[in-house]
């Protein structure tokens, strides 16, 4: 069990050191000696893991998906929102983040397409508005599967736009501008009085999230 956790961990390691190398210099210009340098580990643990470059890649986008939890609410408008504020709030500090989303705009020497995590945002994004409509927080009229992508979209643009005036600084602020357009064309008015979307929106998700999970823990340790 402690061998399977150290692999765990050296995975974990070699694919923070990659993500950094990735954001800092794109795919192409990136090279195994760079990570390697930065992640410290022997050439033959980091190939046990990844066979190559392009595979140390797919890992980072797989991972962009994994990489923020959101607590389930009452309100999946709100969870919604949540995920993208939480995102918005965590990539100034996030190279996997930063990492996944350059990898997937890039058009270099490898097509990453079909890994991009564009399209994982896009169906968890489908996912709750079909569960805010069954619940009655959508308008009747909204097809998630537009709407999901509409979202993603504008997401994109604004952290381009983001990333060339502020470095980002202001992504929080322009995330909440797009859902104060947005939701009053999806929501019902009932449910949009419960919307938190001002900015630090994220970090409180963020810390929520947290918060459910240990208690989840301490639940899980309680003797039976």
């Amino acid at each position: 069990m402690a061998q399977q956790e150290r692999a765990i961990r050296t995975r974990q390691i070699i694919l923070q050191g990659a993500a950094e190398v990735f954001d800092e210099r794109g795919y192409d210009a990136a090279s195994i000696k760079d990570i390697l340098a930065r992640v410290q580990v022997t050439k033959g643990a980091l190939y046990f893991h990844f066979p190559s470059k392009e595979d140390l890649a797919r890992g980072v986008l797989r991972e962009q998906t994994l990489h923020l939890d959101i607590a389930e609410g009452t309100s999946k408008l709100q969870e919604l929102v949540d995920v993208t504020m939480a995102v918005a709030h965590a990539l100034p500090a996030d190279a996997m983040l930063r990492a996944g989303s350059r990898l997937a705009l890039e058009r270099g020497s490898v097509d990453f397409s079909d890994s991009s995590p564009f399209l994982a945002w896009a169906g968890l994004c489908e996912g709750l508005l079909d569960q805010a409509k069954e619940r009655g927080e959508a308008l009747p009229h909204v097809n998630s599967k537009e709407t999901a992508e509409l979202i993603v979209g504008s997401f994109t643009g604004l952290q381009a736009f983001s990333q060339v005036t502020s470095g980002l600084a202001d992504l929080e602020q322009r995330i909440s501008a797009l859902w104060q357009h947005i939701l009053p064309s999806v929501g019902v008015p009932s449910a949009l009085a419960r919307i938190d979307t001002a900015p630090g929106r994220g970090g409180r998700a963020l810390a929520l999230a947290e918060a459910a999970a240990e208690e989840s823990g301490e639940a899980g340790d309680e003797p039976q």
